[in-house]
């Protein structure tokens, strides 16, 4: 058996994430290390490794983490704009091996990004 990446490991409740948005679908919660005033990561509870990875029947749930991502921008009052992020694969500076989008707000950004 694999072992569990950390975002699993979260989803299952065996390491503690400041939680700010949870359905049967997706889990969201406050990155530990952020790159901006707001940073928080937003996961399915599939697991699905990347980007590349998404199938051909993810696509409601692909529409559906969009419009958490869009309605936590509104609930966190990202009215000045932010960012949304996905990065995948080693030279896309993925490090963990579960889809994730970074929603990052609350200061000016910059481009390019990396």
């Amino acid at each position: 058996m694999a072992q569990k990446t950390i975002f699993q490991r979260i989803i299952d409740r065996e390491i503690p994430a400041d939680v700010v948005f949870e359905d049967d679908q997706c889990l969201a919660f406050r990155d530990i290390a952020p790159q901006a005033p707001v940073h928080v990561l937003v996961i399915p509870k599939k697991p699905i490794k990347s980007w590349a990875e998404i199938g051909e029947g993810d696509g409601p749930l692909i529409v559906h983490i969009t419009n958490v991502i869009r309605d936590l921008a509104v609930e966190l009052q990202l009215t000045d704009g932010y960012r949304v992020v996905c990065n995948c694969g080693d030279d896309g500076g993925q490090t963990v091996d579960h889809l994730h989008f970074h929603l990052l707000g609350g200061r000016p950004m910059r481009w390019p990004p990396g």
